[in-house]
């Protein structure tokens, strides 16, 4: 059995090689030549998976994307070749909601501010926004949600408030919501001209979601008409790799789509995959997560009764700090490229990779996502 693989999907080898050959191609330069043979192809979201790309293949049996969005697979195909297909739903929602806790905190200290007096519209409540709601509210900050998706199922304990009320009201918006063009509430540029008009004029905004989700050009617009500066995080942009490089000095952490790129949060989505396939082949499972994974290097910290929620942030900065990759973005991107940027992402672990130990250990630090020491 051939499998073919993305070449940056961490632990693929580990994980299929028992299933058959494992093949790594380059995500955004594979070609339907290389796949003619392929039995199980696994790709990330630089692929484009369609009749065009799977062609010259008649053997090809399970498509997987180690991702999130789906936009870049043609699953209608793939269900008219009886092809099975499968995603990776929330393989890293921990990851997206640390570089955007980490967002926050760098903002609040740079621009001094009170973070429990702001309002943070989370607009996309699903796998991601919903931990990121559990999150800021562990935090005891003030949340609103939209989500017209979960809103128009009527969930009982699902409070949504719709996006032009919220675009009123939020002193920061942080956007997870799936690109789509078409159906009753299409995200694509969602976050455009008349929408920006109707921010308060100090509205932040966080992006780490999909680029398409924000009108690139009219958000530069906004930011070289105002007097008055608005503070902007972008992880995602649209074009990418080809990015509106004139965004970036008005932009304050900017990356090349790494939010959800830690160890654990990548890894996470070739585990789904593996185990689906394992599912279709019959395969019983011979691999999890935790017994592939590296040891971290920092494995336990002791925290004293005197611990606090403004002591959060410090600890979480031993983990990750979003202006390292704001760093690299900058002196990177002109040079090496976007692609380069995130193939050579430095490794990067999760708060549940750190064990806390001590007399008594805060119920927020375990819904942040740390574990207690064995």
């Amino acid at each position: 059995m051939k499998i073919y693989a993305d070449e940056n999907m961490p632990l693929v080898q580990a994980f299929f090689q028992h299933l058959g050959e494992v093949v790594l191609f380059d995500g955004r330069k594979v070609t339907a030549t290389e796949l003619a043979d392929a039995d199980i192809l696994l790709v990330r979201s630089v692929t484009t998976v369609n009749a065009s790309l799977l062609d010259t293949n008649t053997k090809l049996r399970f498509v997987g994307t180690a991702t999130i969005g789906t936009e870049h697979v043609d699953q209608a195909y793939l269900a008219s070749r009886n092809i099975a297909f499968a995603s990776a739903p929330g393989c890293n929602a921990q990851s997206v909601v640390e570089y955007v806790l980490s967002s926050l905190w760098y903002l609040a200290e740079h621009y001094q501010w009170q973070l429990s007096d702001k309002t943070i519209g989370v607009v996309g409540v699903g796998n991601i926004g919903s931990l990121l709601v559990r999150c800021l509210t562990a935090l005891g900050l003030k949340v609103l949600q939209c989500d017209p998706l979960r809103h128009e199922e009527a969930e009982s304990n699902f409070f949504h408030t719709d996006f032009n009320s919220l675009c009123q009201q939020a002193d920061i918006i942080s956007f997870h919501t799936p690109l789509t063009q078409e159906g009753k509430w299409p995200s694509r540029h969602l976050l455009n001209a008349r929408s920006l008009a109707r921010l308060k004029p100090d509205c932040a905004i966080i992006n780490a979601s999909r680029g398409g989700v924000i009108d690139n050009a009219a958000l530069l617009d906004d930011l070289t008409a105002k007097a008055q500066r608005r503070a902007v995080v972008l992880d995602v942009w649209e074009n990418e790799p080809d990015v509106l490089s004139a965004l970036l000095p008005y932009v304050d952490i900017a990356t090349a789509h790494i939010a959800g790129h830690s160890v654990e949060g990548k890894a996470r989505g070739t585990q789904m995959l593996y185990q689906r396939c394992c599912e279709l082949l019959g395969q019983p499972v011979q691999w999890q997560l935790q017994q592939l994974l590296a040891q971290p290097a920092m494995e336990k910290l002791q925290i004293s009764a005197n611990f606090g929620l403004p002591d959060v942030q410090n600890l979480a900065r031993l983990l990750y700090d979003v202006r390292r990759d704001d760093a690299i973005f900058r002196h990177a991107l002109s040079v090496k490229g976007f692609d380069w940027i995130r193939k050579t992402y430095p490794p990067r672990r999760e708060f549940s990779s750190l064990q806390l130990s001590g007399k008594v250990i805060p119920d927020y630090l375990l819904q942040l996502g740390f574990s207690l020491a064995q």
